[in-house]
Formats: C-alpha cells, sequence, structure tokens
C-alpha cells in the first residue's frame, strides 16, 4: 500500500472536521481540491472511506483507517522535528555530580553559564564526596565537585577510584553548629579541644567524619552519639535541632550570608534568613595534624586556591574540588573557569 501522505492528512482532516467544507477552510484548500484528494486515497486503498449523504461519515473502513492515520501522522511530525534538530547545531550534555555543600554556589554559576549553551542538556547529581569522586572515575558524569575537610592548602583525601584530575576552587572555615540553647552557643568561637567530651553526630557523607577529624585534629577523644549516612544536610540540621549532636559545617548553612568562604566567588544566599533553632560558633585554633597527609597518588597535584592561609598555618577548611577525567567539553569548561578551576 502506498499512501500520498498529504492525502492522509487531509482524510483526517475531513473526518475530524466532519465536513469537507470545513476541511478545506481548516486546510488552506479549495473544498474540489479536498474531495480530489481523498477520491484519490479511495482509489489507492480501493475503498469508500466516508458516506457522502445525508451528512459526512466515515464508514467502517475509514474509522480503522483514522486509528492508524492519527498516531502515524503524529510519528511523522515527530521525525522530521528531529531530523531538522540533528541537521542544525548539536546539543550539548552536561551532567555534574556535586556534593551537597557546593550546590548553592553550582547554583549560581550555572544561571550564568548555561544561557550561553541554550541547546545544553543539563543534569545535576547530589551525593557525598566518595559518590562523586567514582562517578567522576567512571566517566558517568563529566564534572565533580567534591567537599570535605582538610588542613590549609591540602588536597582532599578522596577514595581509591582511578585516576582523577582535583582542582582546588574553594576553603571555607568550619563551624560548631549547635542548639540555641547549648551552652555554648553565645560563645565567638571554640576549639575542637574544648569539645572532646560533647557528643556529635558522625556523618562522614557530609565531609566530617568523626575519625576523619579525629585524624586531623588528634584529638582521639572525640566521641558520636549517633551516625547519619547519607548526603541529607537539612536532615543533619534537624537532628542537631532536636539536640542529637553536635556537628561541624560551614557556618553559612546555618547564617546564609556569613562571608567564610575564601574562594572566588561568593555565595547567592546572602540576606536570606537562617535558621533561629541553630548557631554556628567559629573553630578556632589550628590542627596538629602532618600537612600532605590527605595527599592522594592517583591525582594531579591541586592548584593554588585564591585566598588561603599562608603555608605556616594548618587551619581546618572545609575545601571544594572540581574533578574531572578526561577532557571536558566548551560546557564543562565553560562552568569549570567560572567555578574558579581556570582554563583547561
Amino acid at each position: 500500500m502506498d499512501v500520498d501522505t498529504q492525502h492522509l492528512r487531509t482524510f483526517v482532516g475531513v473526518a475530524t472536521a466532519g465536513s469537507f467544507s470545513a476541511a478545506a477552510r481548516e486546510l488552506g484548500y479549495t473544498q474540489s481540491a479536498v474531495s480530489q484528494q481523498v477520491a484519490a486515497l479511495e482509489a489507492d486503498l480501493g475503498v469508500v472511506l466516508f458516506h457522502r449523504r445525508p451528512t459526512v461519515a466515515v464508514t467502517e473502513a475509514g474509522a480503522r483507517l483514522l486509528e492508524h492515520a492519527v498516531p502515524l501522522l503524529l510519528r511523522l511530525a515527530a521525525a522530521r522535528t528531529e531530523v531538522a534538530r540533528a541537521a542544525g547545531t548539536p546539543s550539548q550534555r552536561l551532567t555534574i555530580a556535586a556534593h551537597p555543600l557546593a550546590a548553592d554556589r553550582l547554583a549560581e554559576v550555572l544561571a550564568r553559564v548555561t544561557p550561553t549553551f541554550p541547546r545544553l542538556e543539563l543534569r545535576v547529581v547530589l551525593g557525598g564526596t566518595p559518590m562523586v569522586a567514582t562517578e567522576v572515575a567512571r566517566g558517568d558524569v563529566d564534572l565533580g565537585i567534591a567537599v570535605g575537610l582538610a588542613t590549609s592548602g591540602d588536597p582532599l583525601r578522596l577514595p581509591d577510584v582511578g585516576p582523577i584530575r582535583a582542582v582546588g576552587i574553594a576553603e571555607e572555615p568550619p563551624a560548631v553548629i549547635l542548639p540555641t540553647g547549648h551552652p555554648l552557643a553565645g560563645r565567638p568561637g571554640v576549639r575542637i579541644a574544648d569539645l572532646v567530651d560533647a557528643g556529635w553526630i558522625d556523618a562522614p557523607e557530609l565531609g566530617a567524619g568523626l575519625d576523619h577529624l579525629r585524624g586531623l585534629t588528634s584529638e582521639r577523644r572525640l566521641r558520636a552519639r549517633m551516625r547519619v549516612d547519607g548526603a541529607d544536610v537539612q536532615g543533619l540540621l534537624a537532628l542537631v535541632a532536636a539536640g542529637g549532636g553536635l556537628a561541624l559545617l560551614p557556618a553559612r548553612i546555618v547564617h546564609p550570608g556569613h562571608d567564610g568562604q575564601a574562594g572566588p566567588s561568593a555565595h547567592p544566599d546572602q540576606g536570606r534568613a537562617g535558621r533561629g533553632d541553630l548557631v554556628a560558633v567559629p573553630v578556632r585554633g589550628g590542627v596538629l595534624a602532618t600537612r600532605g597527609s590527605g595527599a592522594h597518588p592517583a591525582r594531579a597535584a591541586a592548584s593554588t586556591i585564591r585566598g588561603t592561609r599562608a603555608p605556616g598555618d594548618a587551619a581546618l577548611n572545609f575545601r571544594h574540588e572540581l574533578l574531572s577525567a578526561g577532557r571536558p567539553g566548551p560546557a564543562a569548561q565553560a562552568v569549570a573557569v567560572a567555578l574558579g578551576a581556570g582554563p583547561g
């Protein structure tokens, strides 16, 4: 069966409109042209498709054809669109895996970068640093943003998942997150050594696992009241507010607009109201861990971060690193530059 698609469209037009004259007006043809096209289709198929009198109505054969014609024409229209799209500017896909503590900064960068790539298909996956590093190493994402505790200027301790290029893009000081009624909530600062008898919430996927904190500070007496698996920042804050234990996070998580970041761009949440049930008390004093202990043998050396402390000051920081494997495409490169990783 060799059916002219234009004749098929005209047939659907008449069946939908209920008359040859109405179909002619909608299709932009004369009534005579519509009648001729339907007659040609009936001749090709060897069946009568319409009862003409007393009113126009599809025959049994016409009803069966209508069932097939509508989806066929829709599929044909979709195929034409896909072909036209393929012949135009090729679309780009960009997938980024990001730690939740970097989500606000990533959102601000994407808002500035994506308008320059109108055909960009974007996907963002949020998860802890081990997940981010694994996704990058597997090649499942184009870029990753890992966040974790490290001494000032030192690289993050990443899982050994394969060769990864890591570039430092920001450092921000940590704060102890407390309920507003906690005895230490009014202090201007606190040392980790002052909290060895406090109950902590161990949240390793959020970059502040207690084992890692013990190693960085040499405070082996730190104890956990509970462990939280997963990378849900708001869930962790709810547990702290309910008295479940203390947590270590950047102060801006509780007090938006707090200028604790030493990276190249400010966070977009300045001026937002913070949580009234929590207080972020800055961590004071340095750490005792040996510098360089967080280095990962399979990664390239991290770049210098603007605004970091002097080499002799082993301060504790939440370090943000941009991870990649292979050469990123144009959109990924633009995001990397906007995040402060520099070209290439």
